[in-house]
């Protein structure tokens, strides 16, 4: 197969999930069609290393990460989780649900390696199941390896639609507060729309505009990635942490003091790529799953996810109590561990959309839902996943 061929057939495939996605308004997610698809490509005609074929070796892979939990790192800001600390906190606890009782409860079902490889796809998206989907393999486990991929190809499942079934719950009841003259709008949707500015960073506010070019952007983003990652050499003497907890942190910091903007990649219109070479890794792993193996982590994966799930609900139930949300806001904000951004602003706009026409309510509904729905999930996908994916990669 050709490079070209090899290419457009796996482009081709990406794009057949998203079609399906927006038809179905995610109720089919698009990581399950293209895993599908992957899965029936390996088990007739895939080449066993078409991905590679595609010009993705691993080394761009590796480039890939690092700059994008960079790019991650750029979209938190102190402020942000100040304006929005009991969200934080909440998420944080559902977080500690999943990992508490998958170390206890799921034990008595699943064996320690499939808890260590579990736990951080659970707490958030596709950086963290390959980073242990990688580990994994390395270590010579490759069913767990595949495990990692299908977590995260299956928990869409079930958390869109209890985060839709959370958010109607409790956009119904500010709905009837609102309509009885009990509820008063604040302005706190600021913090979701500042979530997407992207001015000229800080330190560079005096350089005309146009010198700050894709190259510039892609250069200065570079940068903190290789200091991250050199940290993360000079220290591994004395104690090891995972260089992917560095760039996140780097791009935080970076950010904060107005060397990058937020969301370069973005910015320099190479996001889509990145995330694409991403993608299309992931479901390269999933050349080594074969039918009986499918069948065998079928049990692992649906135990993994159910018991992960009820721990995520528990804490955040407790959590949300003690810090005044209610307990379908709390574990809808807990939610969006299993997906991130941007489905998390998918799901809540189309949940706001179906409770009401009313444009005042609408914007009344998205001023309580968004900004929380949008943190919670920049913590959980962005900043918690790596942080305990890098963890747990010593711990296999």
């Amino acid at each position: 197969m050709s490079q070209l061929a090899a290419f457009a057939i796996l482009a081709f495939i990406l794009y057949i999930g998203d079609v399906a996605a927006l038809r179905t308004k995610s109720k089919l997610p698009s990581v399950f069609v293209c895993a599908v698809l992957f899965l029936i490509g390996y088990w007739t005609f895939f080449p066993a290393n078409i991905v590679e074929i595609a010009g993705i070796p691993t080394p761009v892979v590796y480039l890939a990460i690092y700059l994008l939990i960079t790019n991650m790192g750029t979209l938190l800001s102190i402020d942000e989780l100040k304006r929005q600390w009991r969200t934080v906190v909440i998420a944080l606890c559902g977080i500690a649900g999943i990992a508490a009782i998958l170390f206890t409860v799921g034990r008595l079902f699943l064996d320690y390696q499939t808890v260590i490889v579990a736990t951080p796809p659970l707490t958030g998206g596709i950086v963290s199941s390959l980073i242990m989907s990688q580990a994994a393999s390395e270590a010579g486990l490759e069913s767990l390896a595949v495990l990692a991929i299908l977590i995260y190809v299956m928990q869409g499942f079930i958390g869109y639609p209890l985060t839709s079934l959370m958010l109607q719950r409790e956009g119904r009841r500010v709905l009837n507060l609102y309509r009885a003259g009990q509820w008063v709008v604040t302005d706190d949707a600021a913090t979701g729309s500042t979530l997407g500015e992207n001015p000229l960073p800080r330190l560079f506010q005096k350089m005309p505009p146009a010198y700050n070019t894709v190259y510039f952007k892609l250069f200065r983003l570079g940068v903190v990635a290789f200091l991250a990652w050199g940290v993360a050499q000079l220290i591994q003497p004395l104690f090891e942490i995972s260089p992917f907890v560095l760039c996140l942190i780097g791009g935080v910091l970076a950010s904060s003091f107005g060397f990058l903007e937020r969301q370069p990649l973005q910015s320099a219109n190479s996001f889509g790529f990145v995330i694409m070479v991403l993608m299309l890794f992931i479901f390269g792993g999933l050349n080594r799953a074969t039918p009986e193996m499918l069948l065998d982590l079928a049990g692992p994966m649906f135990g993994a996810i159910i018991i992960g799930i009820a721990g995520m609900y528990i804490f955040s139930y407790v959590a949300g109590k003690l810090l005044g949300m209610t307990p379908a806001m709390a574990f809808a904000c807990s939610l969006t561990a299993l997906y991130g951004f941007p489905a998390d602003y998918v799901i809540t706009n189309e949940v706001v959309n179906t409770l009401t026409d009313d444009e005042k309510e609408r914007a009344a509904l998205s001023a309580h839902m968004m900004p929380s729905m949008l943190v919670a999930g920049f913590v959980t996908v962005t900043m918690v996943s790596v942080v305990i994916a890098g963890i747990f990669t010593g711990l296999i």
